[in-house]
C-alpha cells in the first residue's frame, strides 16, 4: 500500500494532470494534497518575485506596564496585538486562567519571574485573567484576577507571534530556515508548501519521548530541529513557529482524533490563497485549513486522517 505521502504526489499529480486538460489554473485541491506540493517558484526565473515576509511579529513583557500584588506581574498592554504576559515570582507552583465567556485555558507558569506570553484566540471581547497558587496537593486559589475588554488590531493577531506553546525569536535556527526556504518560494502557499515537506521528511516521531512525557510538557522548537525528532506537539509547535516567523498566521491544536480518541496536536494555517492540507481536507480559498504533519510525517493511516471529521478540536492556540 502506498504511504500517506505517496497517494498525495499521485493524487496532485492527476489533479494537475485534469487541469492542464480543462486549460484551468491551478485551485486547491479536493483530496486534500493541496494546490501545490512544490516549494520554490513556479514561474520561470526570469519572471520569479520571492516571496516578501512582513516584518516578524513578536511578544514583549512591558514591567513598567504590568499591574499585580504579592510579587505576581500581568501585562495587558498589548491585548490589541492579540497576547497578554504575566511574570511571577513565587515559592509555590503557579497557574495562569484566562477566562472568556464560557471558556477557561489554563496554563502552567514559571515561578521564577521569567515572563510567559500567551495568544487572546478568543478574539474581540472580554477576558479575565488569574493567577491561581497552589495551596495543597491539586489544590490551587487564586492569588491575583484582572479583566480587560479587548479589541484586536485583526482576528490573525494572537496567531502571528510567539507564544510559550511555540516560543522563538529572529535568531532561532528554525526562524532562519524558514527564511532560507522561503526565499525559493513566491506566494505564502509556495512557503507553507515547502515548510511542511521540510518538516514530514526531516522530523522523525518520538516514541520514547511520547511514553514517558507529562502534562506540564512544553516544546523547544530549536531542539526539535536539531533532535530531528519529537512528538505531535513538537511537530505542531515548530510548524508554527517557521510559518509564523514567516507571516503565516497559524494555529496550533489540541483535541481528539477518531477511531481511536487519540489526543492530539495539529496545526491550521491561513492565506488568502486555496490552502493545502492532509489526506482528503477540503480546502477553501480564505479560510483556515487543516494540516497534520505528525501523521503526514508518518505516513498514518486514511483511518486517522479521513475527510477530517474525525477530528474534535478542543483547544487552539
Amino acid at each position: 500500500m502506498r504511504s500517506l505521502q505517496s497517494k498525495i504526489r499521485f493524487a496532485a499529480l492527476v489533479l494537475a494532470f485534469c487541469l492542464l486538460l480543462s486549460g484551468c489554473g491551478l485551485p486547491a485541491s479536493a483530496d486534500g494534497a493541496g494546490s501545490k506540493l512544490q516549494s520554490g517558484p513556479s514561474a520561470s526565473a526570469k519572471d520569479f518575485v520571492p516571496y516578501a515576509a512582513p516584518p516578524m511579529a513578536t511578544v514583549e513583557f512591558h514591567e513598567d506596564q504590568a499591574k499585580g500584588k504579592n510579587g505576581i506581574k500581568i501585562d495587558l498592554s498589548s491585548v490589541a496585538e492579540g497576547y497578554a504576559a504575566v511574570s511571577a515570582v513565587s515559592d509555590k507552583r503557579l497557574k495562569l486562567q484566562v477566562l472568556y465567556g464560557d471558556l477557561t485555558y489554563t496554563y502552567n507558569i514559571a515561578s521564577d519571574g521569567t515572563p510567559s506570553f500567551f495568544p487572546l484566540q478568543c478574539g474581540n471581547g472580554h477576558y479575565a485573567f488569574r493567577v491561581m497558587e497552589n495551596i495543597s496537593d491539586k489544590k490551587y486559589a487564586q492569588a491575583y484576577r484582572t479583566e480587560c475588554d479587548v479589541v484586536l488590531l485583526d482576528e490573525f493577531q494572537p496567531f502571528i507571534r510567539p507564544s510559550d506553546y511555540s516560543m522563538y525569536d529572529s535568531d532561532s535556527a528554525c526562524v532562519q530556515k524558514a527564511a532560507e526556504l522561503a526565499s525559493s518560494c513566491s506566494t505564502p502557499l509556495e512557503v507553507v508548501s515547502a515548510v511542511y515537506k521540510f518538516v514530514t521528511k526531516t522530523i522523525r516521531y518520538d516514541d520514547a519521548k511520547a511514553a514517558s512525557v507529562t502534562s506540564i510538557y512544553m516544546p523547544d522548537v530549536d531542539d526539535t530541529l536539531a533532535t530531528r525528532k519529537g512528538i505531535c506537539f513538537d511537530y505542531a509547535a515548530l510548524t508554527a513557529a517557521m510559518l509564523r516567523s514567516q507571516g503565516i498566521p497559524t494555529k496550533i491544536i489540541f483535541g481528539y482524533v477518531a477511531p481511536d480518541d487519540l489526543y492530539h496536536a495539529w496545526n491550521m494555517f491561513y492565506t488568502e490563497e486555496s490552502g493545502w492540507v492532509t489526506v482528503k481536507f477540503e480546502v477553501s480559498a480564505n479560510s483556515w485549513n487543516r494540516v497534520d504533519l505528525t501523521f503526514a510525517a508518518g505516513g498514518a493511516s486514511a483511518a486517522f486522517v479521513g475527510d477530517g471529521s474525525n477530528y474534535t478540536e478542543v483547544y487552539f492556540y
